[in-house]
């Protein structure tokens, strides 16, 4: 006679919780869930890790990553990662790609898409802030080709919710996804805390809705900063998750210290009265950097 045990239970219970609820509200639920998946891979590997080098990835860990991120998502990383890094070169002065400084909080929450196209298609941003990022045989056979696997991704949905719901879970995700992201940019130069010098603000229930990438005054402050959590009180579930991979191997974290840059110590030093101290660095891709400064050095 089989013993059924608690995973056999589990699937179980899964399958028939599934089977009972409205196919709309699986549907539904498969998008948010996917938009997770997509945030959650926008933060591990093409902000903290590519764009930063917060952490290094281990390259199965890594092929993963890029391979869930071109189903998700589409996104070509090279230009990510150079657009975002040209932000922090011009952080809402003119060069920044998508500051509500300038272009005005509504256009960036409901057009960052298109802003990030347009500063991702410059070939001189790519050239600038992206060749430490080489163009490699998988990128020119399936990466760059966002919208194959966007429709893959369709695919995936069609195959376990039929066509009519794989619409409805693909819609739910895109919009979700690029509203969050937009927020990111959008109310996180617009609206919270600045614990530190610069218009960036913390968001926790941002924070929380978008793996960390909330505490978005905290980043400013420490770009290689691969855990965004820097005071108490502050969730940073990102961090949680490199925790988790950095047992398991997968990943190493480059500062064990925080690493603030010299414009954070400049204005911690006048709020402490010239009390302040510590180890900024700003010789990085990605590190928050002064005029004058805008091409940063690429290890």
């Amino acid at each position: 006679m089989w013993e059924v045990g608690p995973p056999y239970v589990l699937s179980q219970a899964v399958g028939l919780t599934l089977r009972a609820m409205p196919r709309l509200l699986v549907a539904i639920i498969a998008g948010l869930v996917s938009c997770q998946l997509g945030l959650l891979l926008t933060t591990l590997y093409l902000h903290r890790t590519l764009a930063h080098r917060g952490t290094t990835m281990r390259p199965a860990l890594s092929f993963v990553c890029r391979a869930l991120i071109w189903l998700s998502t589409g996104i070509r990383p090279r230009e990510w990662a150079a657009v975002h890094r040209r932000h922090h070169a011009y952080t809402d002065v003119l060069g920044d790609p998508h500051s509500p400084v300038l272009e005005g909080y509504w256009r960036v929450q409901l057009w960052n898409i298109g802003l990030y196209k347009k500063a991702a298609h410059d070939p001189e941003t790519l050239r600038k802030y992206s060749r430490d990022i080489k163009v490699d045989r998988w990128d020119k056979v399936l990466f760059n080709h966002g919208f194959v696997g966007l429709g893959l991704g369709y695919c995936i949905f069609w195959a376990f919710l039929g066509w009519e719901f794989a619409l409805v879970a693909a819609a739910v995700h895109v919009v979700s996804y690029l509203l969050l992201n937009a927020a990111i940019n959008a109310i996180g130069h617009q609206w919270g805390k600045r614990p530190y010098v610069g218009i960036a603000t913390n968001n926790q229930w941002l924070a929380l809705l978008t793996w960390g990438e909330g505490l978005h005054s905290n980043h400013h402050a420490a770009p290689t900063s691969a855990r965004l959590s820097l005071a108490p009180g502050e969730v940073d579930l990102g961090w949680w998750v490199i925790s988790l991979l950095r047992k398991l191997r997968l990943l190493e974290v480059r500062h064990s210290d925080v690493h603030f840059t010299a414009l954070a110590l400049q204005g911690m030093g006048r709020q402490a009265e010239g009390g302040g101290g510590g180890g900024g660095q700003t010789d990085d891709p990605g590190g928050e950097q002064s005029e004058g400064e805008r091409e940063p050095e690429l290890v």
